[in-house]
């Protein structure tokens, strides 16, 4: 694997492979690093249980737990370009990334305090995963920013995937040991394995869950350090006094003149529109099943896990796929099969699947996933979590692709910006058709306009890689 690197990225000689491997699985660390912010944060375990245990009722909860991720998502789409153009004009990354994982760590912390009851615990947990989601956010885009200097053009795909891949394995295994070795149940004391929870945590006042927030910054200040020791980052160009003025004004030329850039901005619309997609699936998936099959707790975490879990080898070996017929291709692929597979999804019913086969509903006593349409339902969900991995990865490749070299950090905080600036639209639209027609499956049903809409616009996208305006 040689390198071509320039005057704007780390050098690592072409014959020191040990240095360059080293490199390449610090970076990767990262995501295995950062990822309980979403796995256990925002999407599995304290995202319920702010919901169901803190919040005064289930719809507050989720309205005010919505507008901390909002809040956290808009401070993330309009600071990302400008920190970006800072970024790429002083030259390195790593200060950044130091720099907001301080409020991850910080906001990890609070999420101790939200004890149900407690006086403070709403705005404690919304400040504190506000805080957190934030500082993971920012940190991934100075972080995606260092991949040019890793590997060529002919390798970003499988590096892309890998990243991808050892994140989502980290979320599970992160997931693993909070729920079988420090979640006790408050009516029996047992975490998932059968076990009393370890350091004698409180099941009743709900400290193993409330540990999601520590087990978060132990997590990440074990698994981080790496990527600051090992993997190379730009050297200093200029003092930051400086690089905010000079940055700024690239970044205010950029927008001056984004008609040269006419391609990675179609392409950034298009990654906005499917990607919003992607959000609402994962967000209503488990919530259209769960209301389908009457799914409880248990059924609904290892239904995520399975989404998740799958995954892992689809980004890794979409990321290979990805080196060998291109980043576009991948992405286009993926949506024809995230298309498929959704509409198949909104064919079952408790007793029908594929609209008009009828089958046995589920029973009392059958045991869990025991009827045929959970099964299926389970292995379209597999097929859903295979394909995101690559979808994700090839997105995260492309935009390199396509970015002007001296710009990557910009342009990679205008991929962010691209991913939090409509994130509401999916939900919005799920939740307006939802109420217009009385019908979840029709609701849930627009998430595939948005697969549909992203992949035409994707399609008028030149995939050639280009390092001058287009």
């Amino acid at each position: 694997m040689t390198m071509q690197p320039d005057s704007s990225q780390a050098v690592i000689s072409p014959g020191d492979q040990q240095r360059r491997s080293r490199a390449i699985f610090s970076w990767y660390l990262f995501d295995w690093a950062a990822q309980p912010v979403s796995t256990l944060i925002t999407t599995f375990v304290f995202a319920p249980f702010f919901v169901d245990y803190i919040a005064s009722d289930p719809d507050t909860g989720t309205a005010h737990w919505g507008w901390a991720l909002a809040a956290a998502g808009i401070i993330v789409a309009l600071l990302s370009p400008v920190l970006g153009a800072i970024a790429d004009a002083a030259g390195r990354r790593k200060p950044w990334i130091a720099i907001f994982s301080i409020p991850l760590i910080t906001g990890a912390f609070m999420l101790w305090f939200g004890e149900p009851g407690a006086s403070y615990a709403v705005w404690v947990t919304l400040i504190g995963v506000f805080l957190a989601t934030i500082g993971a956010e920012f940190a991934t885009v100075f972080t995606n920013a260092m991949m040019p200097s890793l590997v060529t053009p002919s390798h970003m795909g499988r590096l892309s995937g890998s990243g991808w891949a050892i994140g989502y394995f980290g979320g599970v295994v992160s997931l693993i040991i909070l729920l079988g070795l420090l979640v006790g149940d408050p009516d029996d004391g047992k975490t998932f394995f059968g076990l009393s929870p370890l350091f004698s945590l409180d099941p009743a006042s709900y400290e193993g869950v409330r540990a999601a927030g520590p087990l978060t910054i132990i997590w990440y200040l074990v698994f981080v350090p790496p990527l600051f020791l090992f993997t190379p980052d730009r050297p200093q160009l200029m003092p930051t006094r400086s690089a905010i003025r000079i940055g700024l004004r690239n970044l205010a030329e950029t927008f001056r003149h984004i008609r040269r850039y006419r391609n990675v901005v179609r392409y950034l619309i298009a990654r906005m529109i499917y990607a919003d997609g992607l959000v609402g699936l994962f967000a209503f998936g488990g919530v259209y099943a769960t209301s389908t099959f009457s799914w409880g707790t248990t059924e609904f975490l290892l239904f995520g896990m399975l989404v998740v879990i799958a995954a892992v080898p689809g980004a890794f070996l979409g990321g290979r796929i990805d080196d060998r017929i291109g980043s576009k291709p991948v992405i286009v692929g993926s949506l024809i099969i995230l298309i498929i597979a959704s509409i198949t999804a909104l064919s079952i019913t408790s007793d029908r699947i594929l609209f008009f086969i009828p089958v046995d509903p589920p029973a009392a006593g059958d045991g869990m996933f025991a009827s045929i349409g959970e099964r299926l339902y389970l292995l379209l969900g597999a097929i859903i979590g295979l394909v995101s991995g690559p979808l994700q990865a090839a997105s995260r490749t492309l935009i390199i692709k396509l970015s002007p070299k001296d710009q990557i950090t910009q342009f990679f905080g205008m991929f962010a910006l691209s991913g939090k600036l409509t994130t509401f639209a999916a939900a919005a639209s799920v939740a307006a058709i939802t109420s217009i027609t009385d019908s979840q499956r029709l609701g849930i049903s627009t998430l595939i306009v948005f697969f549909v809409v992203g992949g035409v616009l994707l399609l008028r996208v030149d995939p050639t890689p280009r390092n001058q305006s287009d």
